[in-house]
């Protein structure tokens, strides 16, 4: 089926089920439709670069010792991760799996993990990039002694966080309701303790990257207006900050809007997610290949790999 015929039917749906009384579950699957398609898309170009820079990071011992490609490439693998289990999860609402309930919840919770830790990872490279930038010989020693260590302890609280939210969601249903099979795949986490942290948890991290690259500007300028290094590590600054802002305001506006039936609020919905994915699948550009260094050990790359390949086919078979 091509793709313009298959958004025709989309659109077609939509159509009939705007005549119709509304009906929460038709909308919740054709919006899981449309959803998980996107998130195909994004994994699929999420993964191909993550694979790219991660090949190129692991090949030089150099690169593999710094924090910065360290917080880059688990950066990108929780991304790459987050995309595939939202291929999983609105797949299995989208075809109408009837998965049990708890089986759901593993999913939805180990997306909702993974996107924490996507956050909480930026939050750490841009305290990282301020305390090399502003503490260059102080923290070095440091931040090379505590990284493994900061990082499993944040997945440790991040993965008992919403265990015990999890515990706390569920002790209001029976346990044959738990493990009863369910087509749409209900997500849970929507009352108010779990929102409640849920935002804390959003606004933590974000803080920690808005005050570190506030310090990076101000240091920034500092420094002098017309070193050229220096405009660009601003401009960078700028950039990550827009890119962010596609992270989290789409997040704030599905809080929000909850679930509703309606043209208007479908297509709202989808609007906000397409920016949302949107933001995902270039992340690993906008954090991966701006670096400089991994540009140009991206073109040498590149470039080896098309040379040794030309000699080896020039040479024909030994």
């Amino acid at each position: 089926m091509s793709s313009s015929h298959w958004w025709s039917q989309v659109a077609l749906k939509i159509m009939n089920l705007s005549s119709e009384l509304c009906n929460i579950s038709d909308w919740l699957r054709l919006e899981a439709t449309v959803k998980a398609s996107l998130y195909v898309v994004s994994f699929s170009f999420a993964t191909f670069i993550t694979v790219v820079i991660i090949a190129i990071v692991t090949q030089n011992s150099k690169l593999r010792n710094e924090v910065r490609y360290i917080l880059l490439c688990h950066h990108l693998l929780c991304i790459s991760s987050y995309c595939g289990l939202g291929v999983v999860f609105q797949g299995m609402r989208a075809l109408l799996v009837s998965s049990p309930v708890l089986m759901c919840w593993v999913v939805f919770g180990a997306q909702l993990s993974v996107g924490e830790g996507i956050l909480f990872t930026l939050a750490f490279m841009a305290f990282n990039t301020y305390l090399a930038i502003c503490w260059p010989l102080k923290s070095l020693s440091f931040v090379d002694s505590v990284k493994y260590r900061i990082l499993a302890g944040t997945w440790m609280i991040i993965i008992l966080k919403n265990i015990c939210l999890f515990l706390i969601e569920s002790s209001h249903s029976t346990q044959a309701a738990i493990f009863e099979s369910e087509p749409l795949c209900p997500v849970v986490l929507n009352g108010t303790p779990a929102r409640a942290i849920g935002m804390a948890f959003l606004f933590l991290p974000l803080s920690v990257i808005l005050i570190s690259y506030s310090l990076i500007y101000q240091e920034g300028k500092r420094a002098g207006h017309f070193n050229r290094s220096n405009i660009k590590a601003r401009r960078t600054v700028l950039i990550h900050l827009v890119q962010l802002s596609l992270h989290v305001i789409p997040t704030l506006l599905f809080i929000g809007l909850g679930k509703m039936c309606g043209v208007f609020f479908f297509a709202l919905n989808l609007v906000l997610f397409g920016v949302f994915a949107f933001a995902q699948c270039f992340n690993p550009l906008i954090y991966g290949l701006w670096n400089r260094e991994l540009q140009s050990r991206l073109y040498h790359w590149v470039c080896c790999r098309l040379w040794c390949g030309h000699v080896t086919n020039s040479r024909g078979p030994v």
